[in-house]
C-alpha cells in the first residue's frame, strides 16, 4: 500500500451485533454499566478534535454527525423504553436516521450538547428496574417483531460501541 493510500473504513469496526440467546438477566448489570460509560467513551473519542476535524468523513457521515446520531438514537431508545414500561406492547415510531443527519444541528452544531444529554436519565431509569421489567417489549413496525427491553438494551450497548469505534478508526487512520 502506498503511503498516500488510506485504508477503506470497515462497515463494522466493533464487529457485528450478535443478539443474546437468553433473556439477558445475567448480563443486565454489565449492559447498564456500558450505558453509563458510553458518554465518557464518546467524549474521549472526540476529545482534542478541532471543529474542522469533526467534519472528517467516516463512510457516509462525519464524526460530528456520528456523535449527534448517537444522541438522537439513544434518546429514541430511552423513549421506547419508557413507552414499553408504561404501555402494553406499544408500537414504536421508527425515524429516518439518514434524514435526521442532514438537519442543520447534526451537520453544524458542536458535539458538547449531544455528549451532555447522553444516557444519564436512561441509566437512572435502567438502574431502577427489577429484572422482570426487562421482559416488557415494544413492537417495531419495520422489523415486524416484538422487542423485549433486555434485547433492545443489548443492541444499544453494541450501537454505542459501534459508532464510537468509527470515530476512533477515523482518528487513527485519517487524522494521524
Amino acid at each position: 500500500m502506498s503511503e498516500s493510500k488510506k485504508p477503506e473504513p470497515p462497515q463494522f469496526p466493533a464487529g457485528l451485533f450478535v443478539p443474546p440467546e437468553t433473556d439477558g438477566a445475567d448480563d443486565l448489570e454489565v449492559w447498564i454499566g456500558e450505558v453509563e460509560r458510553a458518554p465518557a467513551r464518546l467524549r474521549d473519542a472526540v476529545s482534542c478534535l478541532t471543529d474542522g476535524q469533526l467534519d472528517t468523513m467516516y463512510r457516509r457521515w462525519t464524526i460530528r454527525q456520528i456523535a449527534h446520531h448517537l444522541a438522537d438514537s439513544h434518546l429514541n431508545s430511552y423513549v421506547r423504553f419508557k413507552l414499553a414500561l408504561t404501555e402494553e406492547r406499544p408500537v414504536i415510531k421508527p425515524y429516518d436516521e439518514s434524514r435526521w443527519s442532514t438537519l442543520v444541528d447534526a451537520q453544524g452544531a458542536g458535539v458538547a450538547a449531544s455528549l451532555a444529554i447522553l444516557h444519564s436519565r436512561w441509566a437512572a431509569l435502567l438502574r431502577s428496574l427489577d429484572t422482570d421489567a426487562f421482559a416488557r417489549s415494544f413492537y417495531h413496525p419495520e422489523s415486524h417483531e416484538n422487542v423485549p427491553l433486555w434485547r433492545a438494551l443489548a443492541y444499544y450497548v453494541w450501537h454505542a460501541r459501534h459508532y464510537t469505534a468509527q470515530i476512533e478508526w477515523v482518528k487513527h487512520h485519517k487524522l494521524s
